[in-house]
């Protein structure tokens, strides 16, 4: 029986009223601060002794309806002009009021009016059958204000929470017993609206930023009248918002004159202030800036050092560095002098290149180079000479330069019977080391006779001199039957030559090399021009055919380039010059995937992402199971990698700044209606595409606010492309892209920086965006990975197991290993599960950073005079808590979920090395079998397929081995809560 107390029940969770569509052309209501607002008003008393505000708000937020009850109408059908711009008009749409939804731990949902007494001091809500002094929330008795569906009433109520909007949930926490006000509202727009009000009560507003903005103003008001042109205070806004559009900037202008009916355009410093916040503020900062900040509108060191620690993942960050950033991003005076980083100087931290998206230490080379060559990506280009065809195409040194300046480390030359070459190769040798000292390999693609080649080679040694690499010039050789290529830091600065070597019956030929002679797979392979040494083989397939191969036989493909370098290039039957998909065949392990790098495009982009993982210098590392000797990996399954479990990336599109129009579009008007699409490319499992929705017209800094969950099964192959399109198009749709390896990836708030069609940076445009990823394990690096823990629904865990070969003496040997394989399984999920329990007792979610979780805990048990409910000692090592005071129901409970936590980290801490020992000795004992599986399979009887399905299972059985547990991490955080957190207590 639903229970109902008025009209605004709606106990299904369905809303009584359905909000209106945004009409096109309106803006999306924002929440700035200061906007419109003398910079001498205190704001509180203002709203207090003008309570209603109504010129503000009074369409958008109220409307009589029928006998005095209020409706609310969709906030993102605002008109622009009525849009919600500052902390003050915030306040004043919750003293209007609106509708929201009140979720029960029933599942009940009530449908309520919410609005703020004109004194703000309490919430209120009608319908109700409570009295009105129980239908109120007293302001003083708020703890923290919390968005998304993060307390136990959204977590337990299963179906019903699902279908609630997270971005337009917020809870509420008040009183001793920090209970839950779970609301839920029409928009993301008007929940933001609430939290923002929420906690800027809760919080003292600073005249940092008016005072920063007067000092401005006064430095270009030479008479000191206050008072400046139109043209002054438009290049002074553009030079203290850098991108910001001036057109966008005077036609505001412009605006206020209208509105104000004045005959002049000179402006005042009080219409400065206005434009500046109005335009300048970047509402999803100040929404985060509110959010980290406990008592004002800017952060101190202390303030910033746990958001870099808890968000940004910067677990060495030090109060010296926090001031330090401060320093240098801070625009005012009085916030450098005391200490305090404002919304502008916040703002331009989040977009400086300390935040973006890609992590610095990419930025350089960053991966072991001493492997052999045969164990690395490497960039390659395919007749970047040719402009425009392949066929009728004219050639240009122009390509040839900006592929090696790009970082390629493999390039092709034409060569014909001619003098033409010698010019060719000193740009070659001019430009073959500028970007990177890694070696470079030319790919010769002959068409000379005997004689000329001989010529050729005359010139090879005269233009590259020392450079070139010889067998007598360093201690190895790379012909023969070696079992090992060099590695690239062996044969750093050096030149190698790559090409069909003829054979000495074809001296008295026209020496012709076709490409059917290298789309068969012929000799090919480093040719070492002077002398000429014996070939390793070298597979060199069109993309057609290597397309094959990787769908039909990866593994076999796999296995082939663990010591031989292989080349893919583009179907030789292309007019034009368009570039295969390369995580095609990087999936294969095929080194050498080229690609023509004046084409620009989708392809191209995933290559720059891939090289831009260890600095750019064209080698990147392949993945692990590539490398091993053996290992067993399968491209087309779930489980790529047995015994890995896949990893969850969350990423929230916060908001887009500073957006172009398309180039070469025909949009109407100037305006663009943007969206972004999240591709992530890897191995099949992990393909997928999600796509924001459009923003409103003109959108050129919009906010999208929207979450997108991707599961990567081999994140060492997976890159993720942002793409930002124009919805309001004709021809050309795109706006700008960016693509980053998963393992460059940074966690928390970051920017990215969007590139052009031709990979350069599009000035001052980027998109802002959370990011999170569950389980990370690690990849190129010398890391270790986690074991598959995986549930089944409620039937318990899957653990990870070893197969039957078949061979007796092997199979026994495996044996020993199923015990610890299980306590490892059960080790690891513990720490998990109780690990995940902890950070929902927190109120936060699975992809919450265990700080967070912990400073969560700190304020909870913080009593209202400072004092703590409970004192953190370390036992054993070990940061236990032990309660001082009588706590509440929910705080005990989430003392104890603390205490099993760490009581399972101990025991997979103190258990792990054991366990490794024991599966570590099983593997090596193995791993001894490897060189005779052939011959004791034909011994027990095993032929053909049967012998193939025995060897599979054996090296699947040796990777499982090797999937240790990891324990680096949490050790880690073992040692971070004793060494930092013991100060909160």
């Amino acid at each position: 029986m639903s229970e109902r107390d008025g009209d605004g029940l709606c106990s299904d969770g369905a809303p009584e009223f359905v909000p209106p569509r945004a009409s096109r052309g309106r803006r999306s209501g924002v929440i700035l601060p200061g906007g419109g607002q003398d910079p001498d008003t205190i704001l509180l008393d203002t709203l207090k002794a003008a309570p209603r505000r109504s010129s503000i708000i009074k369409d958008p937020s109220v409307q009589k309806v029928g006998g005095g009850r209020k409706k609310t109408v969709s906030f993102s059908s605002m008109p622009s002009e009525k849009k919600v711009s500052s902390a003050a008009d915030c306040l004043a749409f919750m003293q209007g009021g609106c509708e929201l939804k009140k979720i029960r731990p029933n599942s009940r949902v009530y449908c309520r009016f919410f609005m703020l007494d004109p004194d703000l001091s309490c919430l209120r809500w009608e319908p109700s059958k409570k009295d009105a002094d129980r239908a109120r929330l007293d302001v003083s008795s708020i703890r923290e204000v919390r968005t998304g569906k993060s307390t136990e009433t959204f977590l337990h109520n299963g179906p019903l929470s699902d279908h609630l909007a997270e971005e337009a949930a917020f809870s509420i926490i008040h009183g001793d017993d920090y209970q839950s006000l779970d609301l839920v509202a029409l928009s993301a727009d008007v929940a933001n609206i609430w939290v923002t009000g929420l906690r800027y009560l809760l919080a003292h507003p600073s005249k940092m930023r008016s005072e920063w903005l007067a000092a401005e103003f006064a430095q270009v008001d030479e008479d000191g009248y206050g008072i400046v042109s139109e043209d002054v205070a438009v290049a002074t806004i553009c030079k203290l918002c850098p991108g910001i559009k001036e057109a966008k900037v005077r036609l505001r202008f412009k605006e206020i004159q209208r509105s104000k009916e004045k005959l002049t355009s000179h402006v005042t410093r009080e219409e400065f202030h206005e434009a500046f916040c109005e335009l300048c503020t970047r509402p999803d900062v100040y929404f985060l800036l509110v959010q980290l900040s406990k008592d004002r509108e800017c952060l101190d060191p202390h303030d910033l050092r746990l958001f870099l620690e808890t968000e940004q993942g910067l677990s060495l960050a030090t109060t010296e560095g926090c001031w330090e950033i401060l320093r240098r991003y801070e625009p005012s005076a009085q916030g450098r002098e005391r200490g305090l980083l404002g919304l502008d100087g916040f703002a331009r931290y989040l977009q400086s290149p300390e935040c973006q998206l890609l992590d610095p230490e990419h930025l350089g080379v960053c991966q072991d180079m001493n492997m052999p060559l045969s164990h690395y990506y490497i960039s390659t280009s395919y007749r970047s000479y040719l402009l425009e065809d392949q066929v009728h195409g004219r050639a240009d040194l122009g390509g040839l330069i900006k592929a090696l300046q790009s970082g390629c480390r493999c390039v092709e030359l034409g060569v014909t019977d001619g003098p033409e070459g010698e010019p060719l190769l000193g740009v070659v040798n001019k430009y073959a080391f500028l970007t990177s000292q890694y070696p470079l390999l030319l790919y010769l693609c002959q068409r000379c006779s005997p004689g000329q080649q001989r010529t050729m080679a005359q010139h090879l040694k005269k233009v590259f001199g020392a450079r070139l690499y010889t067998p007598e010039a360093l201690p190895f050789s790379l012909g023969g039957r070696a079992t090992t290529l060099p590695s690239p830091e062996q044969l750093k600065g050096r030149i190698l030559i790559v090409g069909k070597k003829l054979s000495p019956e074809q001296d008295g030929s026209d020496g012709e090399i076709s490409e059917e002679d290298e789309e068969i797979g012929g000799e090919l392979g480093v040719v070492l021009v002077v002398p000429p040494p014996s070939q390793p083989r070298k597979l060199s397939p069109s993309s057609p055919k290597a397309g094959r191969l990787t769908t039909e036989s990866p593994e076999d493909l796999v296995m082939f380039t663990k010591r031989t370098l292989t080349r893919v290039r583009p179907s030789s039957v292309r007019l034009d010059s368009s570039n295969p998909n390369p995580q095609g065949y990087w999936k294969g392990g095929v080194q050498l995937v080229g690609l023509n790098q004046q084409t620009p495009g989708a392809m191209l982009d995933l290559h720059r992402g891939r090289f831009s993982q260890n600095g750019g210098c064209g080698y990147v590392l392949r993945p692990a199971v590539m490398r091993d000797e053996v290992s067993y990996f399968s491209a087309h399954t779930q489980g790529c990698v047995p015994g890995v479990p896949a990893q969850t990336l969350r990423i929230k599109v916060i908001s887009a700044h500073n957006l172009p129009k398309p180039l070469g579009s025909g949009s109407k008007g100037e305006v663009i209606d943007p969206y972004v699409v999240l591709e992530l490319h890897g191995v099949p499992a992990d393909c997928a595409e999600q796509r924001t929705r459009t923003a409103a017209q003109n959108q050129d800094d919009p906010l999208f606010d929207e979450t997108f969950e991707f599961q990567v099964n081999m994140p060492e192959l997976a890159l993720l492309r942002f793409v930002v399109l124009d919805d309001d198009y004709i021809g050309d749709d795109f706006i700008g892209q960016y693509s980053v390896a998963f393992e460059c990836l940074q966690p928390g708030y970051r920017n990215v920086p969007l590139l052009g069609m031709t990979g350069d940076p599009l000035p001052h445009t980027s998109l802002f965006v959370h990011v999170a990823v569950t389980n990370r394990r690690g990849g190129g690096k010398a890391q270790r990975r986690g074991l598959s823990v995986r549930r089944v629904g409620r039937r318990g865990r899957e653990y990870v197991t070893l197969r039957h070969t078949g061979i007796k003496v092997v199979d026994e040997s495996f044996k020993p290993a199923s015990a610890p394989l299980k306590e490892a399984t059960d080790l690891r999920e513990e720490a998990q599960s109780t690990t995940a329990s902890f950070k929902e007792q927190c109120g936060l979610p699975t992809v919450a950073k265990l700080k967070q979780c912990i400073q969560s805990l700190a304020t909870r048990l913080q009593s209202p005079e400072g004092t703590m409910g409970a004192s953190m000692v370390l036992k054993e090592g070990y940061p236990c808590l032990e309660p001082l005071v009588n706590l509440s129901e929910p705080t005990r409970k989430l003392l104890s979920a603390y205490d099993t936590m760490i009581a399972a980290q101990k025991q997979l801490i103190e258990n792990a090395d054991s366990v490794q020992e024991r599966i570590g000795h099983v593997q090596r004992e193995g791993m001894d079998f490897h060189e005779e599986l052939s011959r004791l399979g034909e011994k027990e009887g095993l032929k053909g397929r049967k012998l193939s399905k025995a060897v599979e299972s054996f090296t699947w059985n040796i990777t499982v081995l090797k999937v240790l547990i990891m324990v680096s991490k949490l050790s880690d955080f073992i040692g971070l809560m004793a060494d930092k957190y013991l100060v909160l207590w």
